[in-house]
């Protein structure tokens, strides 16, 4: 198993509630005016513990239920909450810790241990706590925005916390914001360039029947590509997000230098399937040459060992294909279709 396979993304789930421990408390200012200096298991323990929701039968409880949900989900490893402390201090007791014990139990902790073991999961001055679990990000079943959004909908459903007293942090949060604006840039992104195109050829041909038809390649370029990631379940990610923007690029490049020779080429006879087989042995070798060139270029990232290179260079080389036929294929096509330069002079050749 490679480096890679065994990559997990750690993901921070806080929640907040309001201190109800106080006002339940029938013993007034609780455990919290024991002296330290007096308990003999204190023993560096902070002196001032303060009353909090999560350190009660009742918060843990909810810890229990929300973290055997995130247990049961199968693109979660390894979660970790204050549910480990009391699990175990439950099993060397025999029984369920009541509120009592739980409260001399987090009173008796020195303070190293407390730092260990409670500290990264309990913010006292806020009444906070943090659940933390590992994502499986490369086997294939991670979704991330269905995730965060399923153990929020459980969270305020089943467990009965509040949505604003939720909040998800880590690795695995940025890289699903980062994510979702990629895929909305991807859709600007793309339209305002195919509109910047467009008038580009406007002025470039003078011509918006020749327009239309140079942009059409590159619409079907782009299409090959990203649905061929949608056929084989390739998710669009940083390095996959620029094929598309790539393969729009190249298929420009092609539309201009064949609709100028072939252009050049007519103006000679007005014959157009003369002016295409002219410009496909001039213009056409010169493309595909060069696009054959790029291909295996890319082609060769495929013997990388990481994942992302080796979509990136195959999906770059499809592109380039898809380019490539467009333009020698559908581009002629179309311009023998709709002949934009005029008439045919059926000059004999």
């Amino acid at each position: 198993m490679t480096l890679l396979e065994r990559m997990r993304s750690v993901t921070m789930l806080l929640l907040s509630r309001e201190n109800t421990y106080a006002e339940e408390d029938e013993y007034g200012d609780g455990f919290d005016s024991f002296d330290s200096d007096a308990d003999p298991f204190g023993e560096g323990a902070p002196a001032e513990l303060k009353d909090t929701y999560w350190f009660t039968s009742t918060g843990l409880a909810d810890l229990a239920k929300l973290q055997a949900f995130l247990e049961a989900q199968p693109e979660v490893g390894k979660v970790s909450s204050l549910v480990q402390i009391y699990d175990v201090a439950s099993d060397l007791s025999g029984h369920k810790l009541n509120d009592f014990e739980i409260a001399f139990m987090r009173k008796s902790f020195g303070d190293e241990i407390y730092q260990q073991m409670v500290a990264p999961y309990l913010i006292e001055d806020i009444d906070e706590t943090r659940i933390q679990l590992r994502a499986m990000e490369t086997e294939g079943l991670l979704r991330r925005a269905d995730l965060l959004e399923k153990i929020r909908d459980y969270a305020v459903n089943e467990v009965g916390i509040a949505s604003e007293d939720i909040r998800f942090t880590g690795l695995l949060v940025l890289y699903n914001n980062m994510l979702q604006s990629l895929y909305k840039s991807q859709i600007l992104t793309l339209g305002a360039v195919f509109v910047g195109i467009m008038l580009m050829f406007l002025v470039l041909f003078r011509s918006i029947k020749i327009s239309v038809i140079a942009i059409l390649p590159n619409f079907l370029a782009a299409g090959i590509v990203l649905g061929g990631m949608g056929i084989s379940g390739i998710p669009l990610d940083m390095m996959t997000i620029t094929i598309a923007a790539i393969t729009v690029g190249i298929g420009v490049d092609h539309a201009i230098h064949y609709i100028t020779r072939f252009s050049r080429e007519f103006a000679v006879d007005g014959n157009y399937i003369a002016s295409m087989h002219r410009a496909h042995a001039s213009i056409g070798l010169a493309l595909f040459y060069t696009a054959i060139t790029i291909i295996v270029g890319f082609s060769i990232l495929a013997l990388s060992n990481f994942i992302p290179s080796i979509y990136f260079g195959l999906l770059t080389g499809l592109a380039m294909t898809a380019a490539l036929l467009g333009s020698m294929t559908l581009l002629p096509k179309l311009i023998l279709m709709t002949k934009p330069l005029g008439p045919d002079a059926k000059t004999n050749t």
